[in-house]
Protein backbone atom coordinates (compact mmCIF):
# COMPACT_ATOMS: atom_id res chain seq x y z
CA UNK A 1 0.00 0.00 0.00
CA UNK A 2 1.52 3.32 -1.11
CA UNK A 3 1.31 6.47 0.98
CA UNK A 4 -0.21 9.32 -1.04
CA UNK A 5 0.16 13.04 -0.40
CA UNK A 6 -3.57 13.60 -0.80
CA UNK A 7 -4.52 11.52 2.28
CA UNK A 8 -1.58 12.29 4.59
CA UNK A 9 0.15 15.19 6.39
CA UNK A 10 3.38 14.61 4.37
CA UNK A 11 4.68 16.57 1.37
CA UNK A 12 5.60 14.83 -1.90
CA UNK A 13 9.29 14.42 -1.05
CA UNK A 14 8.53 12.92 2.40
CA UNK A 15 5.91 10.58 0.96
CA UNK A 16 8.36 9.28 -1.68
CA UNK A 17 11.05 8.72 0.97
CA UNK A 18 8.69 6.84 3.28
CA UNK A 19 7.40 4.66 0.45
CA UNK A 20 10.98 3.74 -0.51
CA UNK A 21 11.86 2.83 3.10
CA UNK A 22 8.67 0.82 3.71
CA UNK A 23 9.15 -1.14 0.48
CA UNK A 24 12.48 -2.52 1.73
CA UNK A 25 11.38 -3.46 5.29
CA UNK A 26 10.59 -6.97 6.43
CA UNK A 27 7.35 -7.68 8.33
CA UNK A 28 9.32 -7.98 11.58
CA UNK A 29 10.96 -4.60 10.96
CA UNK A 30 7.58 -2.99 10.27
CA UNK A 31 6.22 -4.35 13.58
CA UNK A 32 9.29 -3.05 15.43
CA UNK A 33 8.93 0.37 13.78
CA UNK A 34 5.25 0.51 14.70
CA UNK A 35 6.14 -0.11 18.36
CA UNK A 36 8.93 2.45 18.24
CA UNK A 37 6.66 5.17 16.82
CA UNK A 38 3.91 4.36 19.33
CA UNK A 39 6.34 4.59 22.26
CA UNK A 40 7.73 7.87 20.96
CA UNK A 41 4.21 9.29 20.62
CA UNK A 42 3.27 8.15 24.14
CA UNK A 43 6.35 9.76 25.63
CA UNK A 44 5.53 13.03 23.89
CA UNK A 45 1.92 12.95 25.17
CA UNK A 46 3.16 12.06 28.63
CA UNK A 47 5.42 15.10 28.71
CA UNK A 48 2.50 17.36 27.73
CA UNK A 49 0.20 15.76 30.31
CA UNK A 50 2.86 16.03 33.03
CA UNK A 51 3.26 19.72 32.31
CA UNK A 52 -0.55 20.16 32.45
CA UNK A 53 -0.92 17.99 35.56
CA UNK A 54 1.44 20.22 37.48
CA UNK A 55 -1.09 23.02 37.02
CA UNK A 56 -4.05 20.97 38.36
CA UNK A 57 -5.56 22.13 41.64
CA UNK A 58 -6.95 19.56 44.11
CA UNK A 59 -10.72 19.92 44.29
CA UNK A 60 -12.90 18.44 47.04
CA UNK A 61 -16.62 17.71 46.99
CA UNK A 62 -19.04 16.42 49.62
CA UNK A 63 -22.21 14.68 48.44
CA UNK A 64 -24.97 14.57 51.06
CA UNK A 65 -28.10 12.57 50.32
CA UNK A 66 -31.55 12.47 51.85
CA UNK A 67 -33.27 9.27 50.76
CA UNK A 68 -36.43 7.41 51.76
CA UNK A 69 -36.57 4.61 49.20
CA UNK A 70 -32.92 4.58 48.12
CA UNK A 71 -32.99 6.49 44.81
CA UNK A 72 -31.08 9.53 46.09
CA UNK A 73 -28.59 7.28 47.86
CA UNK A 74 -27.85 5.26 44.73
CA UNK A 75 -27.32 8.40 42.67
CA UNK A 76 -25.05 9.89 45.33
CA UNK A 77 -22.92 6.76 45.50
CA UNK A 78 -22.59 6.46 41.72
CA UNK A 79 -21.82 10.13 41.21
CA UNK A 80 -19.30 9.95 44.05
CA UNK A 81 -17.49 7.06 42.34
CA UNK A 82 -17.34 8.96 39.06
CA UNK A 83 -15.98 12.12 40.69
CA UNK A 84 -13.31 10.08 42.49
CA UNK A 85 -12.30 8.45 39.20
CA UNK A 86 -11.88 11.94 37.76
CA UNK A 87 -9.48 13.08 40.52
CA UNK A 88 -12.01 14.94 42.67
CA UNK A 89 -11.51 14.14 46.37
CA UNK A 90 -15.05 13.04 47.21
CA UNK A 91 -16.98 12.26 50.39
CA UNK A 92 -20.44 10.66 50.17
CA UNK A 93 -22.61 10.60 53.29
CA UNK A 94 -26.18 10.31 54.41
CA UNK A 95 -27.32 13.59 55.91
CA UNK A 96 -27.99 11.65 59.10
CA UNK A 97 -24.30 10.71 59.37
CA UNK A 98 -22.79 14.09 58.50
CA UNK A 99 -21.23 16.07 61.40
CA UNK A 100 -22.83 19.50 61.03
CA UNK A 101 -19.83 21.24 62.61
CA UNK A 102 -17.92 20.40 59.41
CA UNK A 103 -20.40 22.18 57.13
CA UNK A 104 -18.53 25.48 56.99
CA UNK A 105 -15.36 23.74 55.77
CA UNK A 106 -16.97 22.20 52.70
CA UNK A 107 -15.61 23.51 49.41
CA UNK A 108 -18.29 22.03 47.12
CA UNK A 109 -21.55 20.77 48.63
CA UNK A 110 -23.73 18.56 46.42
CA UNK A 111 -27.21 17.90 47.80
CA UNK A 112 -29.23 15.00 46.37
CA UNK A 113 -32.57 14.63 48.10
CA UNK A 114 -36.03 13.23 47.63
CA UNK A 115 -39.21 14.63 49.17
CA UNK A 116 -41.38 12.41 51.32
CA UNK A 117 -45.12 12.71 50.72
CA UNK A 118 -46.46 16.25 50.83
CA UNK A 119 -43.31 18.30 51.20
CA UNK A 120 -41.61 16.47 54.08
CA UNK A 121 -37.88 15.81 54.28
CA UNK A 122 -36.81 12.12 54.17
CA UNK A 123 -36.30 10.52 57.57
CA UNK A 124 -32.51 10.37 57.27
CA UNK A 125 -32.27 14.07 56.43
CA UNK A 126 -34.51 15.60 59.09
CA UNK A 127 -31.78 16.44 61.61
CA UNK A 128 -29.57 18.07 58.96
CA UNK A 129 -32.60 19.80 57.42
CA UNK A 130 -33.58 21.27 60.79
CA UNK A 131 -29.99 22.36 61.51
CA UNK A 132 -29.44 24.12 58.21
CA UNK A 133 -32.74 26.00 58.63
CA UNK A 134 -31.88 27.03 62.19
CA UNK A 135 -30.08 30.10 63.51
CA UNK A 136 -27.08 27.88 64.28
CA UNK A 137 -26.36 27.26 60.59
CA UNK A 138 -23.05 28.93 59.59
CA UNK A 139 -22.51 31.41 56.78
CA UNK A 140 -21.22 29.60 53.69
CA UNK A 141 -19.72 32.44 51.64
CA UNK A 142 -16.69 30.30 50.73
CA UNK A 143 -18.72 27.29 49.60
CA UNK A 144 -20.18 26.29 46.27
CA UNK A 145 -23.25 24.08 46.06
CA UNK A 146 -25.65 22.28 43.74
CA UNK A 147 -29.02 20.65 44.46
CA UNK A 148 -30.63 17.69 42.70
CA UNK A 149 -34.24 17.26 43.86
CA UNK A 150 -36.20 14.04 43.34
CA UNK A 151 -39.98 14.02 43.58
CA UNK A 152 -43.34 13.09 42.12
CA UNK A 153 -45.49 15.63 40.30
CA UNK A 154 -48.63 13.90 41.56
CA UNK A 155 -47.93 15.65 44.88
CA UNK A 156 -48.72 19.34 45.27
CA UNK A 157 -45.40 20.15 46.96
CA UNK A 158 -43.27 18.66 44.21
CA UNK A 159 -39.56 18.44 45.17
CA UNK A 160 -40.19 20.73 48.14
CA UNK A 161 -37.24 19.48 50.22
CA UNK A 162 -34.80 20.22 47.39
CA UNK A 163 -36.39 23.64 46.88
CA UNK A 164 -35.99 24.36 50.60
CA UNK A 165 -32.30 23.39 50.60
CA UNK A 166 -31.63 25.50 47.52
CA UNK A 167 -33.29 28.57 49.01
CA UNK A 168 -31.55 28.18 52.37
CA UNK A 169 -28.07 27.68 50.90
CA UNK A 170 -28.49 30.91 48.94
CA UNK A 171 -29.53 32.67 52.16
CA UNK A 172 -26.37 31.36 53.85
CA UNK A 173 -24.23 32.88 51.10
CA UNK A 174 -23.21 29.74 49.22
CA UNK A 175 -22.55 30.15 45.49
CA UNK A 176 -24.45 27.98 43.04
CA UNK A 177 -22.41 25.72 40.76
CA UNK A 178 -25.39 24.96 38.51
CA UNK A 179 -29.14 25.64 38.73
CA UNK A 180 -31.23 23.24 40.82
CA UNK A 181 -32.87 20.45 38.83
CA UNK A 182 -36.26 19.04 39.91
CA UNK A 183 -36.86 15.47 38.71
CA UNK A 184 -40.11 13.55 38.39
CA UNK A 185 -40.33 9.76 38.87
CA UNK A 186 -38.51 9.15 35.59
CA UNK A 187 -35.44 10.96 36.92
CA UNK A 188 -32.42 9.21 35.42
CA UNK A 189 -31.84 11.35 32.31
CA UNK A 190 -32.30 14.70 34.08
CA UNK A 191 -30.12 13.55 36.97
CA UNK A 192 -27.37 12.59 34.54
CA UNK A 193 -27.52 16.00 32.84
CA UNK A 194 -27.32 17.74 36.23
CA UNK A 195 -24.31 15.69 37.25
CA UNK A 196 -22.51 16.27 33.96
CA UNK A 197 -22.92 20.02 34.43
CA UNK A 198 -21.69 19.79 38.04
CA UNK A 199 -18.74 17.65 37.03
CA UNK A 200 -17.69 20.13 34.36
CA UNK A 201 -17.76 22.93 36.92
CA UNK A 202 -15.57 20.91 39.28
CA UNK A 203 -13.18 20.01 36.47
CA UNK A 204 -12.94 23.70 35.61
CA UNK A 205 -12.02 24.47 39.23
CA UNK A 206 -9.17 21.96 39.07
CA UNK A 207 -8.02 22.86 35.57
CA UNK A 208 -8.67 19.33 34.29
CA UNK A 209 -10.85 20.50 31.41
CA UNK A 210 -7.66 21.68 29.71
CA UNK A 211 -5.92 18.32 30.02
CA UNK A 212 -4.78 16.47 26.90
CA UNK A 213 -7.09 13.56 26.01
CA UNK A 214 -8.98 13.47 29.32
CA UNK A 215 -12.58 12.32 28.78
CA UNK A 216 -14.75 12.09 31.90
CA UNK A 217 -14.87 8.56 33.28
CA UNK A 218 -18.23 6.89 33.90
CA UNK A 219 -19.33 4.11 36.22
CA UNK A 220 -21.09 1.38 34.23
CA UNK A 221 -23.81 -0.70 35.90
CA UNK A 222 -23.17 -4.46 35.94
CA UNK A 223 -26.75 -5.47 36.85
CA UNK A 224 -28.46 -7.78 34.38
CA UNK A 225 -31.87 -6.25 35.07
CA UNK A 226 -32.84 -2.78 36.25
CA UNK A 227 -35.49 -0.08 36.09
CA UNK A 228 -34.43 0.67 32.51
CA UNK A 229 -34.06 -3.02 31.65
CA UNK A 230 -36.79 -4.90 33.56
CA UNK A 231 -37.11 -8.66 33.81
CA UNK A 232 -40.19 -10.47 32.48
CA UNK A 233 -41.30 -12.60 35.42
CA UNK A 234 -43.92 -15.32 35.06
CA UNK A 235 -46.82 -15.22 37.52
CA UNK A 236 -46.82 -18.49 39.48
CA UNK A 237 -49.63 -17.74 41.91
CA UNK A 238 -52.34 -15.12 42.43
CA UNK A 239 -54.49 -15.29 45.57
CA UNK A 240 -57.08 -12.85 46.92
CA UNK A 241 -56.19 -12.64 50.61
CA UNK A 242 -59.52 -11.08 51.62
CA UNK A 243 -62.43 -13.35 52.42
CA UNK A 244 -65.92 -13.19 50.90
CA UNK A 245 -67.78 -10.14 52.18
CA UNK A 246 -64.77 -7.86 52.44
CA UNK A 247 -64.91 -4.35 51.01
CA UNK A 248 -61.31 -4.80 49.87
CA UNK A 249 -59.33 -6.89 47.39
CA UNK A 250 -55.73 -7.64 48.33
CA UNK A 251 -53.71 -9.95 46.10
CA UNK A 252 -50.76 -12.15 46.97
CA UNK A 253 -48.59 -12.62 43.87
CA UNK A 254 -45.75 -15.11 43.48
CA UNK A 255 -43.38 -14.45 40.57
CA UNK A 256 -40.68 -16.65 39.08
CA UNK A 257 -37.06 -15.46 38.96
CA UNK A 258 -35.80 -18.75 37.51
CA UNK A 259 -32.32 -18.40 35.98
CA UNK A 260 -32.55 -14.58 36.16
CA UNK A 261 -29.79 -14.18 38.73
CA UNK A 262 -31.87 -11.53 40.51
CA UNK A 263 -31.19 -11.09 44.22
CA UNK A 264 -33.04 -9.13 46.89
CA UNK A 265 -33.28 -8.84 50.67
CA UNK A 266 -36.21 -8.41 53.05
CA UNK A 267 -36.97 -4.70 53.13
CA UNK A 268 -36.43 -4.18 49.40
CA UNK A 269 -39.26 -3.28 47.02
CA UNK A 270 -40.30 -4.66 43.66
CA UNK A 271 -40.96 -2.28 40.79
CA UNK A 272 -43.81 -3.43 38.53
CA UNK A 273 -44.67 -1.92 35.16
CA UNK A 274 -48.40 -1.88 34.45
CA UNK A 275 -50.59 -1.65 31.37
CA UNK A 276 -53.19 1.10 31.16
CA UNK A 277 -56.83 0.12 30.88
CA UNK A 278 -57.79 -0.62 27.26
CA UNK A 279 -61.20 1.03 27.59
CA UNK A 280 -59.58 4.20 28.92
CA UNK A 281 -57.12 4.29 26.00
CA UNK A 282 -59.99 3.80 23.53
CA UNK A 283 -61.94 6.63 25.19
CA UNK A 284 -58.90 8.91 24.98
CA UNK A 285 -58.42 8.20 21.28
CA UNK A 286 -62.11 8.81 20.62
CA UNK A 287 -62.13 12.06 22.62
CA UNK A 288 -59.34 13.48 20.46
CA UNK A 289 -60.39 11.79 17.18
CA UNK A 290 -57.02 10.04 16.92
CA UNK A 291 -56.15 6.90 14.96
CA UNK A 292 -54.76 4.28 17.33
CA UNK A 293 -52.90 2.59 14.47
CA UNK A 294 -50.90 5.72 13.71
CA UNK A 295 -47.18 5.08 14.18
CA UNK A 296 -45.20 7.07 16.76
CA UNK A 297 -41.57 6.80 17.82
CA UNK A 298 -40.81 5.87 21.44
CA UNK A 299 -37.18 5.44 22.48
CA UNK A 300 -36.18 5.27 18.81
CA UNK A 301 -38.66 2.44 18.12
CA UNK A 302 -41.80 2.80 16.00
CA UNK A 303 -45.00 1.52 17.64
CA UNK A 304 -48.68 2.30 17.27
CA UNK A 305 -50.23 5.15 19.23
CA UNK A 306 -52.44 2.61 21.02
CA UNK A 307 -49.38 0.68 22.22
CA UNK A 308 -47.72 3.90 23.35
CA UNK A 309 -50.74 4.86 25.45
CA UNK A 310 -51.19 1.35 26.84
CA UNK A 311 -47.62 0.74 27.96
CA UNK A 312 -45.56 3.92 27.95
CA UNK A 313 -47.50 6.97 29.16
CA UNK A 314 -49.29 7.99 32.36
CA UNK A 315 -52.96 8.71 31.67
CA UNK A 316 -54.60 7.95 35.04
CA UNK A 317 -52.99 10.60 37.27
CA UNK A 318 -53.76 14.31 36.91
CA UNK A 319 -50.67 16.14 38.12
CA UNK A 320 -50.59 19.92 38.40
CA UNK A 321 -47.95 20.21 35.63
CA UNK A 322 -50.16 18.11 33.34
CA UNK A 323 -53.18 20.33 33.97
CA UNK A 324 -51.03 23.40 33.30
CA UNK A 325 -49.83 21.93 29.99
CA UNK A 326 -53.43 21.61 28.86
CA UNK A 327 -54.01 25.21 30.03
CA UNK A 328 -56.99 24.19 32.13
CA UNK A 329 -57.97 26.64 34.84
CA UNK A 330 -60.75 26.96 37.41
CA UNK A 331 -61.37 23.31 38.25
CA UNK A 332 -64.65 22.73 40.12
CA UNK A 333 -62.85 22.36 43.47
CA UNK A 334 -59.39 21.83 44.95
CA UNK A 335 -59.65 18.03 45.16
CA UNK A 336 -61.40 17.53 41.80
CA UNK A 337 -58.37 15.95 40.13
CA UNK A 338 -57.90 13.25 42.79
CA UNK A 339 -58.81 9.86 41.32
CA UNK A 340 -59.78 11.26 37.92
CA UNK A 341 -57.95 10.60 34.66
CA UNK A 342 -56.96 12.45 31.50
CA UNK A 343 -60.25 11.72 29.70
CA UNK A 344 -62.13 13.42 32.54
CA UNK A 345 -59.86 16.45 32.19
CA UNK A 346 -60.29 16.68 28.42
CA UNK A 347 -64.06 16.35 28.68
CA UNK A 348 -64.23 19.00 31.39
CA UNK A 349 -62.08 21.39 29.35
CA UNK A 350 -63.93 20.51 26.12
CA UNK A 351 -60.67 19.60 24.37
CA UNK A 352 -61.51 17.48 21.34
CA UNK A 353 -58.62 17.93 18.94
CA UNK A 354 -54.90 17.27 19.41
CA UNK A 355 -52.33 15.58 17.22
CA UNK A 356 -50.61 12.46 18.53
CA UNK A 357 -47.38 14.43 18.91
CA UNK A 358 -49.12 17.19 20.87
CA UNK A 359 -50.76 14.66 23.19
CA UNK A 360 -47.62 12.65 23.93
CA UNK A 361 -45.56 15.80 24.51
CA UNK A 362 -47.82 16.68 27.44
CA UNK A 363 -47.79 13.26 29.12
CA UNK A 364 -45.15 11.89 31.45
CA UNK A 365 -43.78 8.37 31.04
CA UNK A 366 -45.68 5.65 32.88
CA UNK A 367 -43.65 5.01 36.04
CA UNK A 368 -43.33 1.63 37.70
CA UNK A 369 -45.29 1.11 40.89
CA UNK A 370 -43.31 -0.09 43.91
CA UNK A 371 -44.50 -2.87 46.23
CA UNK A 372 -42.80 -4.05 49.42
CA UNK A 373 -41.37 -7.52 48.89
CA UNK A 374 -43.23 -10.09 50.99
CA UNK A 375 -40.79 -13.01 50.79
CA UNK A 376 -37.29 -14.10 51.74
CA UNK A 377 -35.05 -15.37 48.95
CA UNK A 378 -33.49 -17.73 51.48
CA UNK A 379 -36.86 -19.49 51.79
CA UNK A 380 -38.28 -19.05 48.27
CA UNK A 381 -35.36 -19.61 45.92
CA UNK A 382 -35.77 -17.96 42.52
CA UNK A 383 -39.11 -16.43 43.53
CA UNK A 384 -40.34 -13.06 44.73
CA UNK A 385 -43.70 -12.39 46.40
CA UNK A 386 -45.62 -9.12 46.69
CA UNK A 387 -48.87 -7.98 48.31
CA UNK A 388 -51.04 -5.68 46.19
CA UNK A 389 -54.13 -3.89 47.45
CA UNK A 390 -56.56 -2.85 44.72
CA UNK A 391 -57.08 0.91 44.79
CA UNK A 392 -60.62 2.01 43.88
CA UNK A 393 -61.98 5.54 43.82
CA UNK A 394 -65.74 6.12 43.78
CA UNK A 395 -66.52 9.46 42.10
CA UNK A 396 -69.96 10.48 40.87
CA UNK A 397 -71.23 6.88 40.83
CA UNK A 398 -68.23 5.77 38.80
CA UNK A 399 -65.33 3.59 39.99
CA UNK A 400 -61.74 4.37 39.04
CA UNK A 401 -59.00 1.78 39.58
CA UNK A 402 -55.36 2.43 40.37
CA UNK A 403 -53.35 1.79 37.22
CA UNK A 404 -51.16 -1.06 38.49
CA UNK A 405 -53.39 -2.53 41.19
CA UNK A 406 -56.31 -2.47 38.75
CA UNK A 407 -54.18 -4.16 36.09
CA UNK A 408 -53.15 -6.89 38.53
CA UNK A 409 -56.65 -7.35 39.94
CA UNK A 410 -58.56 -7.34 36.66
CA UNK A 411 -56.18 -8.63 33.99
CA UNK A 412 -53.16 -10.51 35.30
CA UNK A 413 -53.55 -14.29 35.39
CA UNK A 414 -51.31 -17.19 36.40
CA UNK A 415 -48.87 -17.81 33.55
CA UNK A 416 -48.78 -14.16 32.44
CA UNK A 417 -45.56 -12.17 32.63
CA UNK A 418 -44.91 -8.90 34.48
CA UNK A 419 -42.00 -6.57 33.81
CA UNK A 420 -40.23 -6.09 37.13
CA UNK A 421 -37.05 -4.88 38.81
CA UNK A 422 -35.73 -4.85 42.37
CA UNK A 423 -35.59 -1.49 44.14
CA UNK A 424 -33.11 -1.84 46.97
CA UNK A 425 -33.81 -0.08 50.26
CA UNK A 426 -30.79 -0.13 52.55
CA UNK A 427 -32.70 1.91 55.14
CA UNK A 428 -35.35 -0.74 55.90
CA UNK A 429 -33.30 -3.80 56.76
CA UNK A 430 -33.32 -6.34 59.57
CA UNK A 431 -30.80 -5.81 62.39
CA UNK A 432 -28.61 -8.47 63.98
CA UNK A 433 -30.58 -11.65 64.62
CA UNK A 434 -30.42 -11.21 68.41
CA UNK A 435 -31.86 -7.66 68.38
CA UNK A 436 -35.58 -7.19 69.18
CA UNK A 437 -37.84 -5.71 66.50
CA UNK A 438 -41.26 -4.01 66.60
CA UNK A 439 -43.21 -4.19 63.33
CA UNK A 440 -46.13 -1.80 62.79
CA UNK A 441 -48.32 -1.92 59.70
CA UNK A 442 -51.85 -1.59 58.38
CA UNK A 443 -53.32 -3.29 55.33
CA UNK A 444 -50.65 -4.10 52.75
CA UNK A 445 -48.13 -2.57 55.14
CA UNK A 446 -47.82 -6.07 56.57
CA UNK A 447 -45.99 -7.29 53.44
CA UNK A 448 -42.34 -6.69 54.44
CA UNK A 449 -42.93 -8.26 57.85
CA UNK A 450 -43.84 -11.55 56.21
CA UNK A 451 -40.39 -11.41 54.56
CA UNK A 452 -38.83 -10.48 57.91
CA UNK A 453 -40.36 -13.47 59.68
CA UNK A 454 -39.35 -15.89 56.94
CA UNK A 455 -35.79 -14.60 57.15
CA UNK A 456 -35.65 -14.64 60.97
CA UNK A 457 -37.02 -18.19 61.08
CA UNK A 458 -34.45 -19.32 58.50
CA UNK A 459 -31.66 -17.64 60.51
CA UNK A 460 -32.99 -19.09 63.78
CA UNK A 461 -32.92 -15.55 65.16
CA UNK A 462 -32.96 -15.19 68.93
CA UNK A 463 -34.23 -11.61 69.06
CA UNK A 464 -37.83 -10.98 70.11
CA UNK A 465 -40.37 -9.82 67.52
CA UNK A 466 -43.62 -7.90 68.11
CA UNK A 467 -46.25 -7.25 65.43
CA UNK A 468 -48.90 -4.51 65.46
CA UNK A 469 -51.34 -4.98 62.58
CA UNK A 470 -54.54 -3.22 61.62
CA UNK A 471 -57.26 -3.54 58.98
CA UNK A 472 -61.05 -3.28 58.73
CA UNK A 473 -62.50 -6.65 59.81
CA UNK A 474 -61.05 -9.66 61.63
CA UNK A 475 -63.07 -12.23 59.70
CA UNK A 476 -62.31 -10.94 56.20
CA UNK A 477 -59.17 -8.78 56.32
CA UNK A 478 -56.60 -10.50 58.56
CA UNK A 479 -53.92 -10.83 55.88
CA UNK A 480 -51.70 -13.96 56.14
CA UNK A 481 -53.52 -14.88 59.36
CA UNK A 482 -52.53 -18.57 59.48
CA UNK A 483 -48.87 -17.71 58.92
CA UNK A 484 -48.85 -15.19 61.79
CA UNK A 485 -50.51 -17.64 64.13
CA UNK A 486 -47.93 -20.29 63.23
CA UNK A 487 -45.04 -17.87 63.83
CA UNK A 488 -46.60 -16.95 67.17
CA UNK A 489 -47.06 -20.61 68.13
CA UNK A 490 -43.48 -21.49 67.09
CA UNK A 491 -41.95 -18.56 68.97
CA UNK A 492 -40.59 -16.82 65.87
CA UNK A 493 -43.07 -14.05 66.71
CA UNK A 494 -43.05 -13.12 70.39
CA UNK A 495 -46.16 -10.96 70.57
CA UNK A 496 -48.96 -9.77 68.30
CA UNK A 497 -51.52 -7.00 68.77
CA UNK A 498 -54.22 -6.36 66.17
CA UNK A 499 -56.76 -3.62 65.59
CA UNK A 500 -59.75 -4.16 63.31
CA UNK A 501 -61.32 -0.75 62.95
CA UNK A 502 -64.85 -1.69 61.90
CA UNK A 503 -65.59 -4.65 64.16
CA UNK A 504 -67.05 -2.37 66.84
CA UNK A 505 -68.98 0.88 67.03
CA UNK A 506 -65.92 3.00 67.78
CA UNK A 507 -63.06 2.59 65.36
CA UNK A 508 -59.81 1.22 66.77
CA UNK A 509 -56.45 1.62 65.04
CA UNK A 510 -52.92 0.31 65.63
CA UNK A 511 -51.80 3.56 67.27
CA UNK A 512 -54.33 2.97 70.04
CA UNK A 513 -52.93 -0.52 70.62
CA UNK A 514 -49.45 1.01 70.95
CA UNK A 515 -50.69 3.41 73.63
CA UNK A 516 -52.52 0.58 75.44
CA UNK A 517 -49.26 -1.41 75.56
CA UNK A 518 -47.20 1.72 76.24
CA UNK A 519 -45.22 0.50 79.25
CA UNK A 520 -44.12 -2.70 77.51
CA UNK A 521 -43.47 -0.81 74.27
CA UNK A 522 -41.15 1.63 76.03
CA UNK A 523 -39.40 -1.24 77.80
CA UNK A 524 -38.63 -2.83 74.42
CA UNK A 525 -37.17 0.47 73.21
CA UNK A 526 -34.93 0.67 76.26
CA UNK A 527 -33.70 -2.83 75.44
CA UNK A 528 -32.62 -1.74 71.96
CA UNK A 529 -35.62 -2.67 69.81
CA UNK A 530 -35.80 -1.43 66.22
CA UNK A 531 -39.15 0.09 65.19
CA UNK A 532 -40.46 -0.54 61.66
CA UNK A 533 -43.45 1.31 60.20
CA UNK A 534 -44.98 0.37 56.85
CA UNK A 535 -48.13 1.68 55.22
CA UNK A 536 -50.00 4.87 54.44
CA UNK A 537 -47.81 7.93 54.96
CA UNK A 538 -50.50 10.60 55.05
CA UNK A 539 -52.53 9.25 57.95
CA UNK A 540 -51.38 5.99 59.54
CA UNK A 541 -47.64 6.70 59.79
CA UNK A 542 -48.19 10.15 61.30
CA UNK A 543 -50.72 8.88 63.84
CA UNK A 544 -48.38 6.04 64.81
CA UNK A 545 -45.50 8.46 65.32
CA UNK A 546 -47.70 10.66 67.52
CA UNK A 547 -48.60 7.59 69.61
CA UNK A 548 -44.96 6.55 69.94
CA UNK A 549 -43.99 10.05 71.10
CA UNK A 550 -46.77 9.92 73.69
CA UNK A 551 -45.50 6.56 74.96
CA UNK A 552 -41.91 7.83 75.15
CA UNK A 553 -42.96 10.97 77.03
CA UNK A 554 -45.26 9.11 79.44
CA UNK A 555 -43.13 6.12 80.37
CA UNK A 556 -39.78 7.85 79.98
CA UNK A 557 -41.07 10.74 82.10
CA UNK A 558 -39.91 13.21 79.46
CA UNK A 559 -41.15 16.54 78.20
CA UNK A 560 -42.53 16.80 74.67
CA UNK A 561 -39.22 18.26 73.48
CA UNK A 562 -37.21 15.52 75.21
CA UNK A 563 -39.43 12.86 73.64
CA UNK A 564 -38.76 14.40 70.22
CA UNK A 565 -35.02 14.24 70.94
CA UNK A 566 -35.39 10.57 71.98
CA UNK A 567 -37.01 9.84 68.61
CA UNK A 568 -34.27 11.75 66.77
CA UNK A 569 -31.73 9.56 68.57
CA UNK A 570 -33.59 6.44 67.40
CA UNK A 571 -33.40 7.79 63.84
CA UNK A 572 -29.67 8.41 64.15
CA UNK A 573 -29.16 4.89 65.52
CA UNK A 574 -31.22 3.47 62.62
CA UNK A 575 -33.77 2.13 65.10
CA UNK A 576 -36.75 4.02 63.69
CA UNK A 577 -37.25 2.90 60.09
CA UNK A 578 -40.17 3.64 57.79
CA UNK A 579 -41.35 2.34 54.43
CA UNK A 580 -44.36 4.55 53.78
CA UNK A 581 -46.31 5.55 50.71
Amino acid sequence: MLLEVVNSPFNEKQATLLNDVMANLTQQQKIWLNGYLTATLNNTSKMVVEETTSLIKTVTATILYGSQTGNAKRLAQRFGEELAQNQVVTTVKSMADFPVNKLKKIENLLIITSTQGEGEAPDNSKTFYDFIHSERAPKLANSHYAVLALGDTSYDLFCQTGIDFDKRLIELGAQSLVPRVDCDLDYEEEAECWFTAVQQQLMAQSGQLNQVDAPLKKVVSTENYSKKKPYSAKVLEKINLNMTGSDKATYHLELSLENAGIEYEPGDSLGVYAKNNEELVAALLMQLSLDGQQLVTIDQIEITLTEALLYHYEITVLTKPLIAKFEVENLPHENWREGRNIVDLLRYAKITSLTAAQLLSKLRKLPARLYSIASSLAVHEEEVHITVGQLRYAIDDHYYDGVCSGFIANEVQIGDELKIFVQRNEDFKLPASNQPIIMIGAGTGIAPYRAFMEQREEQQATGSAWLFFGDQHFMTDFLYQTEWLRYLNDGVLTSMDVAFSRDQQHKIYVQQRIIEKGAEFYNWLEKGAVIYICGDEKKMAKDVETAILEVIATYGQLTEQQAQHYLVTLLAEKRYLRDVY
